[in-house]
Protein backbone atom coordinates (compact mmCIF):
# COMPACT_ATOMS: atom_id res chain seq x y z
CA UNK A 1 0.00 0.00 0.00
CA UNK A 2 1.40 3.36 -1.08
CA UNK A 3 1.18 6.47 0.99
CA UNK A 4 -1.16 8.31 -0.54
CA UNK A 5 -4.08 5.34 -0.22
CA UNK A 6 -2.49 4.93 3.51
CA UNK A 7 -3.58 8.63 3.93
CA UNK A 8 -6.85 8.84 2.33
CA UNK A 9 -7.70 5.25 4.24
CA UNK A 10 -6.76 7.15 7.49
CA UNK A 11 -8.54 10.04 6.74
CA UNK A 12 -11.62 8.38 5.64
CA UNK A 13 -11.59 6.62 9.40
CA UNK A 14 -10.71 9.54 11.02
CA UNK A 15 -13.55 11.68 9.39
CA UNK A 16 -16.33 8.30 9.65
CA UNK A 17 -15.64 7.98 13.17
CA UNK A 18 -15.80 11.72 14.61
CA UNK A 19 -19.05 12.24 12.65
CA UNK A 20 -20.51 9.38 14.62
CA UNK A 21 -18.48 10.05 18.37
CA UNK A 22 -18.95 13.89 17.91
CA UNK A 23 -22.60 13.89 19.29
CA UNK A 24 -23.16 9.91 20.28
CA UNK A 25 -21.07 10.06 23.40
CA UNK A 26 -22.96 13.02 25.47
CA UNK A 27 -26.33 12.45 23.59
CA UNK A 28 -27.59 10.51 26.69
CA UNK A 29 -26.79 14.02 28.66
CA UNK A 30 -28.32 16.09 26.14
CA UNK A 31 -31.71 14.33 26.22
CA UNK A 32 -32.05 13.42 29.86
CA UNK A 33 -30.71 17.06 30.88
CA UNK A 34 -31.34 19.04 27.66
CA UNK A 35 -34.25 20.59 25.86
CA UNK A 36 -36.00 16.93 25.49
CA UNK A 37 -36.52 15.78 28.74
CA UNK A 38 -35.98 11.96 27.73
CA UNK A 39 -36.74 9.39 30.27
CA UNK A 40 -33.89 6.71 30.72
CA UNK A 41 -36.34 4.28 28.74
CA UNK A 42 -36.65 6.87 25.53
CA UNK A 43 -32.89 7.25 25.71
CA UNK A 44 -32.34 3.20 25.69
CA UNK A 45 -34.44 3.76 22.66
CA UNK A 46 -32.73 6.58 20.97
CA UNK A 47 -29.63 4.73 21.29
CA UNK A 48 -31.08 1.73 20.23
CA UNK A 49 -31.42 2.76 16.77
CA UNK A 50 -27.82 2.70 16.00
CA UNK A 51 -28.80 -1.02 16.31
CA UNK A 52 -32.06 -1.13 13.89
CA UNK A 53 -29.56 0.44 11.41
CA UNK A 54 -27.14 -2.01 12.19
CA UNK A 55 -29.90 -4.60 11.47
CA UNK A 56 -30.68 -3.18 8.27
CA UNK A 57 -26.89 -2.69 7.17
CA UNK A 58 -25.63 -6.26 5.83
CA UNK A 59 -28.68 -5.70 3.69
CA UNK A 60 -27.80 -2.81 2.10
CA UNK A 61 -24.17 -3.68 1.95
CA UNK A 62 -24.80 -7.15 0.36
CA UNK A 63 -27.57 -5.96 -2.04
CA UNK A 64 -25.71 -2.61 -3.36
CA UNK A 65 -21.52 -2.99 -2.74
CA UNK A 66 -20.88 -6.54 -3.52
CA UNK A 67 -23.53 -6.83 -6.24
CA UNK A 68 -23.66 -3.54 -7.99
CA UNK A 69 -22.23 -0.59 -6.89
CA UNK A 70 -18.51 0.84 -5.91
CA UNK A 71 -18.20 0.61 -2.18
CA UNK A 72 -16.70 4.03 -2.03
CA UNK A 73 -19.60 5.47 -3.60
CA UNK A 74 -21.81 4.34 -1.64
CA UNK A 75 -20.42 5.84 1.24
CA UNK A 76 -20.15 9.11 -0.45
CA UNK A 77 -23.67 9.19 -0.88
CA UNK A 78 -24.94 8.13 2.83
CA UNK A 79 -22.26 10.70 4.14
CA UNK A 80 -23.88 13.25 2.08
CA UNK A 81 -27.60 12.26 2.49
CA UNK A 82 -27.13 11.62 6.38
CA UNK A 83 -25.74 15.59 6.60
CA UNK A 84 -28.94 16.98 6.05
CA UNK A 85 -30.83 14.65 8.75
CA UNK A 86 -27.74 15.90 11.18
CA UNK A 87 -28.65 19.43 10.89
CA UNK A 88 -32.38 18.32 11.18
CA UNK A 89 -31.85 16.77 14.42
CA UNK A 90 -30.17 20.28 15.95
CA UNK A 91 -33.40 21.91 15.57
CA UNK A 92 -35.42 19.20 17.45
CA UNK A 93 -37.41 19.76 21.10
CA UNK A 94 -39.79 16.81 21.01
CA UNK A 95 -38.79 13.24 21.75
CA UNK A 96 -41.04 11.38 19.34
CA UNK A 97 -39.69 14.04 16.18
CA UNK A 98 -35.80 13.59 17.51
CA UNK A 99 -36.26 9.29 17.67
CA UNK A 100 -37.79 9.35 14.03
CA UNK A 101 -35.34 11.84 12.56
CA UNK A 102 -32.47 9.51 14.15
CA UNK A 103 -33.84 6.10 13.57
CA UNK A 104 -33.52 7.36 9.40
CA UNK A 105 -29.88 8.56 10.26
CA UNK A 106 -28.62 5.17 12.01
CA UNK A 107 -30.43 3.21 9.09
CA UNK A 108 -27.74 5.91 6.62
CA UNK A 109 -24.66 5.49 8.67
CA UNK A 110 -24.45 2.20 10.23
CA UNK A 111 -23.78 0.48 6.57
CA UNK A 112 -20.85 2.95 6.80
CA UNK A 113 -19.15 1.14 9.39
CA UNK A 114 -18.75 -2.26 7.27
CA UNK A 115 -18.02 0.12 3.86
CA UNK A 116 -14.73 1.84 5.57
CA UNK A 117 -13.70 -2.10 6.77
CA UNK A 118 -14.19 -3.49 2.87
CA UNK A 119 -12.79 -0.15 1.55
CA UNK A 120 -9.67 -0.45 3.67
CA UNK A 121 -9.13 -4.33 3.48
CA UNK A 122 -9.26 -4.21 -0.16
CA UNK A 123 -6.41 -2.27 -0.07
CA UNK A 124 -4.15 -4.75 2.26
CA UNK A 125 -2.54 -7.47 1.37
CA UNK A 126 -1.59 -8.72 5.15
CA UNK A 127 -4.65 -7.36 6.87
CA UNK A 128 -2.97 -8.25 10.37
CA UNK A 129 -0.64 -6.21 10.34
CA UNK A 130 -1.90 -3.58 8.23
CA UNK A 131 -5.58 -3.11 9.07
CA UNK A 132 -4.81 -1.68 12.53
CA UNK A 133 -2.80 0.75 11.56
CA UNK A 134 -5.64 2.25 9.42
CA UNK A 135 -8.18 1.67 12.32
CA UNK A 136 -6.73 3.56 14.39
CA UNK A 137 -7.54 6.51 12.95
CA UNK A 138 -11.09 5.94 13.83
CA UNK A 139 -10.27 5.88 16.96
CA UNK A 140 -8.18 9.25 16.86
CA UNK A 141 -11.17 10.72 15.12
CA UNK A 142 -13.42 9.95 18.44
CA UNK A 143 -10.62 10.85 20.65
CA UNK A 144 -10.44 14.34 18.84
CA UNK A 145 -14.63 14.39 19.22
CA UNK A 146 -14.50 13.70 22.53
CA UNK A 147 -11.79 16.57 23.64
CA UNK A 148 -13.58 18.96 21.74
CA UNK A 149 -16.84 18.48 23.78
CA UNK A 150 -14.30 18.68 26.82
CA UNK A 151 -12.63 22.09 25.34
CA UNK A 152 -15.65 23.40 24.82
CA UNK A 153 -17.51 22.72 27.55
CA UNK A 154 -20.50 22.07 26.57
CA UNK A 155 -21.31 19.34 29.48
CA UNK A 156 -21.92 22.27 31.76
CA UNK A 157 -24.85 23.42 29.90
CA UNK A 158 -26.84 20.45 28.20
CA UNK A 159 -28.64 22.20 26.29
CA UNK A 160 -26.27 23.87 23.49
CA UNK A 161 -25.13 19.83 23.44
CA UNK A 162 -27.53 20.42 19.94
CA UNK A 163 -24.41 22.02 18.23
CA UNK A 164 -22.70 18.07 17.98
CA UNK A 165 -25.23 17.47 15.56
CA UNK A 166 -24.88 20.72 13.53
CA UNK A 167 -20.72 19.88 13.74
CA UNK A 168 -21.52 16.64 12.48
CA UNK A 169 -23.50 17.49 9.68
CA UNK A 170 -20.65 19.86 8.08
CA UNK A 171 -18.33 17.01 8.57
CA UNK A 172 -20.49 14.39 6.89
CA UNK A 173 -20.73 16.83 4.03
CA UNK A 174 -17.00 16.67 3.77
CA UNK A 175 -16.84 13.22 4.05
CA UNK A 176 -19.12 11.91 1.50
CA UNK A 177 -17.54 14.28 -1.13
CA UNK A 178 -14.02 13.05 0.22
CA UNK A 179 -15.18 9.42 -0.46
CA UNK A 180 -15.71 9.58 -4.32
CA UNK A 181 -12.09 10.23 -4.38
CA UNK A 182 -10.98 7.08 -2.07
CA UNK A 183 -9.75 4.23 -3.50
CA UNK A 184 -12.08 2.44 -5.72
CA UNK A 185 -13.20 -0.32 -4.55
CA UNK A 186 -15.81 -2.28 -7.03
CA UNK A 187 -18.41 -5.02 -6.54
CA UNK A 188 -16.59 -8.24 -6.78
CA UNK A 189 -20.07 -9.88 -7.78
CA UNK A 190 -20.98 -7.53 -10.75
CA UNK A 191 -21.89 -9.33 -14.09
CA UNK A 192 -22.09 -12.69 -12.15
CA UNK A 193 -25.46 -14.63 -11.84
CA UNK A 194 -26.65 -14.62 -8.23
CA UNK A 195 -29.26 -15.86 -6.71
CA UNK A 196 -32.15 -13.56 -4.70
CA UNK A 197 -30.51 -14.58 -1.10
CA UNK A 198 -27.42 -13.40 -2.44
CA UNK A 199 -29.12 -10.06 -4.22
CA UNK A 200 -30.17 -9.12 -0.57
CA UNK A 201 -27.19 -10.14 1.42
CA UNK A 202 -28.22 -13.70 2.72
CA UNK A 203 -25.57 -15.10 0.85
CA UNK A 204 -22.84 -13.97 4.14
CA UNK A 205 -25.40 -16.51 6.51
CA UNK A 206 -23.57 -19.28 5.17
CA UNK A 207 -20.51 -18.64 7.20
CA UNK A 208 -22.40 -19.62 10.30
CA UNK A 209 -22.46 -22.94 9.14
CA UNK A 210 -18.81 -23.24 10.70
CA UNK A 211 -19.62 -24.14 14.44
CA UNK A 212 -16.49 -22.16 16.05
CA UNK A 213 -18.01 -18.57 14.07
CA UNK A 214 -21.69 -19.64 14.63
CA UNK A 215 -21.04 -19.82 18.58
CA UNK A 216 -18.79 -16.36 18.13
CA UNK A 217 -21.54 -14.92 16.21
CA UNK A 218 -23.45 -15.70 19.17
CA UNK A 219 -21.28 -14.28 21.70
CA UNK A 220 -21.33 -11.16 20.09
CA UNK A 221 -24.90 -10.94 20.43
CA UNK A 222 -24.78 -11.78 23.96
CA UNK A 223 -21.68 -9.57 24.77
CA UNK A 224 -23.14 -6.25 23.16
CA UNK A 225 -26.03 -6.60 25.99
CA UNK A 226 -23.37 -5.42 28.48
CA UNK A 227 -21.46 -3.33 25.76
CA UNK A 228 -24.59 -1.17 25.59
CA UNK A 229 -24.49 -0.30 29.16
CA UNK A 230 -21.74 2.00 28.50
CA UNK A 231 -21.63 3.43 25.14
CA UNK A 232 -25.67 4.60 26.81
CA UNK A 233 -25.42 5.45 30.56
CA UNK A 234 -21.25 6.03 30.73
CA UNK A 235 -21.10 9.80 30.28
CA UNK A 236 -24.94 10.39 31.70
CA UNK A 237 -22.89 8.32 34.96
CA UNK A 238 -20.19 10.17 34.91
CA UNK A 239 -21.64 13.47 35.18
CA UNK A 240 -24.03 12.31 37.82
CA UNK A 241 -21.22 11.43 40.13
CA UNK A 242 -19.38 14.82 39.50
CA UNK A 243 -16.71 14.34 37.18
CA UNK A 244 -15.84 17.42 35.45
CA UNK A 245 -15.76 17.23 31.44
CA UNK A 246 -16.39 13.48 31.27
CA UNK A 247 -16.95 13.17 27.79
CA UNK A 248 -12.91 14.56 27.33
CA UNK A 249 -12.28 12.19 30.10
CA UNK A 250 -13.97 9.22 28.57
CA UNK A 251 -11.20 9.81 25.39
CA UNK A 252 -8.88 8.04 27.68
CA UNK A 253 -10.16 4.74 26.86
CA UNK A 254 -9.82 5.67 23.00
CA UNK A 255 -6.10 6.19 23.81
CA UNK A 256 -6.16 3.32 25.13
CA UNK A 257 -7.73 1.51 22.23
CA UNK A 258 -5.17 3.35 19.78
CA UNK A 259 -2.55 1.83 22.11
CA UNK A 260 -3.73 -1.42 21.70
CA UNK A 261 -3.92 -1.37 17.95
CA UNK A 262 -0.44 -0.81 17.61
CA UNK A 263 0.07 -3.92 19.83
CA UNK A 264 -2.36 -6.15 18.06
CA UNK A 265 0.25 -7.54 15.49
CA UNK A 266 2.68 -8.70 18.81
CA UNK A 267 -0.40 -10.37 20.62
CA UNK A 268 -1.86 -12.24 17.36
CA UNK A 269 1.49 -13.78 17.43
CA UNK A 270 1.31 -15.20 20.29
CA UNK A 271 -2.01 -15.80 21.23
CA UNK A 272 -4.99 -17.39 19.49
CA UNK A 273 -8.52 -16.03 18.63
CA UNK A 274 -10.04 -17.90 21.44
CA UNK A 275 -7.64 -16.64 23.94
CA UNK A 276 -7.57 -12.87 22.42
CA UNK A 277 -11.58 -12.74 22.33
CA UNK A 278 -11.73 -14.06 26.27
CA UNK A 279 -9.56 -11.05 27.25
CA UNK A 280 -11.67 -8.68 25.84
CA UNK A 281 -14.76 -10.16 27.33
CA UNK A 282 -13.23 -10.32 30.85
CA UNK A 283 -12.44 -6.86 30.50
CA UNK A 284 -15.70 -5.99 30.42
CA UNK A 285 -16.87 -7.80 33.94
CA UNK A 286 -13.48 -5.62 35.37
CA UNK A 287 -14.73 -2.79 33.96
CA UNK A 288 -17.95 -3.12 35.02
CA UNK A 289 -17.18 -4.11 38.77
CA UNK A 290 -14.80 -0.68 38.95
CA UNK A 291 -17.58 1.70 37.89
CA UNK A 292 -20.13 0.04 40.54
CA UNK A 293 -17.74 0.47 43.60
CA UNK A 294 -15.73 3.95 42.01
CA UNK A 295 -16.34 7.63 42.95
CA UNK A 296 -14.79 10.75 42.39
CA UNK A 297 -13.61 10.77 45.71
CA UNK A 298 -11.06 8.29 46.76
CA UNK A 299 -11.98 5.58 44.18
CA UNK A 300 -11.83 8.21 41.35
CA UNK A 301 -8.91 5.58 39.94
CA UNK A 302 -11.00 3.12 39.70
CA UNK A 303 -13.21 5.26 37.18
CA UNK A 304 -9.93 5.85 35.47
CA UNK A 305 -9.28 2.67 34.89
CA UNK A 306 -12.85 1.17 34.40
CA UNK A 307 -12.33 3.83 31.48
CA UNK A 308 -9.02 2.71 30.26
CA UNK A 309 -10.00 -0.79 29.67
CA UNK A 310 -11.65 0.52 26.78
CA UNK A 311 -8.52 -0.86 24.84
CA UNK A 312 -8.79 -4.10 25.65
CA UNK A 313 -12.58 -4.38 25.90
CA UNK A 314 -12.46 -3.32 22.25
CA UNK A 315 -9.72 -3.87 20.64
CA UNK A 316 -9.35 -7.88 21.66
CA UNK A 317 -12.92 -8.63 20.78
CA UNK A 318 -14.55 -6.31 18.07
CA UNK A 319 -11.28 -6.28 16.06
CA UNK A 320 -10.25 -9.36 16.45
CA UNK A 321 -14.02 -10.25 15.37
CA UNK A 322 -12.96 -8.42 12.23
CA UNK A 323 -10.45 -9.61 10.83
CA UNK A 324 -11.46 -13.32 12.12
CA UNK A 325 -14.69 -12.74 9.96
CA UNK A 326 -12.92 -11.49 7.21
CA UNK A 327 -10.49 -14.40 6.76
CA UNK A 328 -13.56 -16.77 7.28
CA UNK A 329 -15.96 -15.06 4.50
CA UNK A 330 -13.27 -14.63 1.99
CA UNK A 331 -13.04 -11.77 -0.88
CA UNK A 332 -15.76 -12.29 -2.82
CA UNK A 333 -17.98 -11.68 0.61
CA UNK A 334 -16.26 -9.28 2.20
CA UNK A 335 -18.61 -6.80 2.28
CA UNK A 336 -21.64 -9.15 3.10
CA UNK A 337 -19.61 -10.85 5.90
CA UNK A 338 -18.52 -7.83 7.68
CA UNK A 339 -22.15 -6.28 7.52
CA UNK A 340 -23.28 -9.20 8.99
CA UNK A 341 -21.08 -9.43 12.11
CA UNK A 342 -22.42 -5.40 12.50
CA UNK A 343 -25.66 -6.67 12.69
CA UNK A 344 -24.80 -9.39 15.83
CA UNK A 345 -22.83 -6.86 17.85
CA UNK A 346 -24.31 -2.69 16.81
CA UNK A 347 -27.61 -4.50 15.86
CA UNK A 348 -29.36 -7.43 18.07
CA UNK A 349 -27.31 -7.32 20.77
CA UNK A 350 -26.73 -3.88 21.50
CA UNK A 351 -30.46 -2.96 20.94
CA UNK A 352 -31.59 -5.69 23.13
CA UNK A 353 -28.51 -3.78 25.33
CA UNK A 354 -29.98 -0.30 25.55
CA UNK A 355 -33.66 -1.26 25.93
CA UNK A 356 -32.57 -3.08 29.35
CA UNK A 357 -29.97 -0.87 30.30
CA UNK A 358 -32.98 1.90 29.60
CA UNK A 359 -35.04 -0.30 32.05
CA UNK A 360 -33.36 -0.95 34.42
CA UNK A 361 -31.97 2.85 34.76
CA UNK A 362 -35.10 4.18 35.41
CA UNK A 363 -36.11 1.53 37.87
CA UNK A 364 -32.51 2.43 40.10
CA UNK A 365 -33.86 6.19 39.48
CA UNK A 366 -33.73 8.60 42.40
CA UNK A 367 -34.44 11.70 44.11
CA UNK A 368 -33.61 14.84 41.70
CA UNK A 369 -32.50 13.43 38.71
CA UNK A 370 -30.07 11.15 40.41
CA UNK A 371 -29.40 7.30 39.85
CA UNK A 372 -28.42 4.19 42.02
CA UNK A 373 -25.20 3.67 40.04
CA UNK A 374 -24.04 0.58 41.66
CA UNK A 375 -27.11 -1.24 41.07
CA UNK A 376 -27.08 -0.60 37.62
CA UNK A 377 -23.67 -1.64 37.02
CA UNK A 378 -23.74 -4.62 38.56
CA UNK A 379 -26.34 -6.10 36.10
CA UNK A 380 -23.74 -5.80 33.12
CA UNK A 381 -20.99 -7.39 35.22
CA UNK A 382 -22.80 -10.39 36.07
CA UNK A 383 -24.35 -10.53 32.26
CA UNK A 384 -20.87 -10.13 30.51
CA UNK A 385 -18.96 -12.62 33.55
CA UNK A 386 -21.55 -15.44 31.96
CA UNK A 387 -21.27 -14.47 28.42
CA UNK A 388 -17.71 -15.35 28.74
CA UNK A 389 -17.80 -18.49 30.59
CA UNK A 390 -20.25 -19.76 27.89
CA UNK A 391 -17.46 -18.68 25.28
CA UNK A 392 -14.79 -20.26 27.14
CA UNK A 393 -16.64 -23.80 27.28
CA UNK A 394 -18.30 -23.92 23.80
CA UNK A 395 -15.68 -22.13 21.44
CA UNK A 396 -13.17 -24.40 20.33
CA UNK A 397 -11.14 -22.66 17.73
CA UNK A 398 -7.68 -23.56 18.34
CA UNK A 399 -5.50 -22.09 15.71
CA UNK A 400 -4.14 -18.81 15.44
CA UNK A 401 -5.32 -15.96 12.84
CA UNK A 402 -3.65 -16.73 9.45
CA UNK A 403 -0.54 -14.34 9.83
CA UNK A 404 0.72 -13.65 5.99
CA UNK A 405 4.19 -12.87 5.23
Amino acid sequence: MNNTIRTKLSLMMFLNFFVWGIWFVTMGTFLTKGGIAATGTQTGLAYGTQCLGAIVAPFIVGMIADKYFAAQKILGLLHLFGAVILYLLSTQTSFDSFYSLLLIYMILFMPTLALVNSISLNQMTNSEKEFAKIRVWGTIGWIVAGLTIGFMSWESAPKTLNITFEISAIISVGLGVFSFFLPNTPPLKKGKSVSFAETIGLDSFKILKDKNYLTFFIASILICIPLAFYYGQANQFLNESGMEKAAAKMTIGQMSEMVFLFLMPFFFLRFGIKQMLLFGMFAWVLRYLLFAYGDTGSGIWMLYLGIALHGICYDFFFVTGQIYTDQKAGPESRSSAQGLITLATYGIGMYIGFYVAGLIVDYNSLEEGQHNWQQIWIFPCLFALGVSILFAVFFKEKQKLNLKT
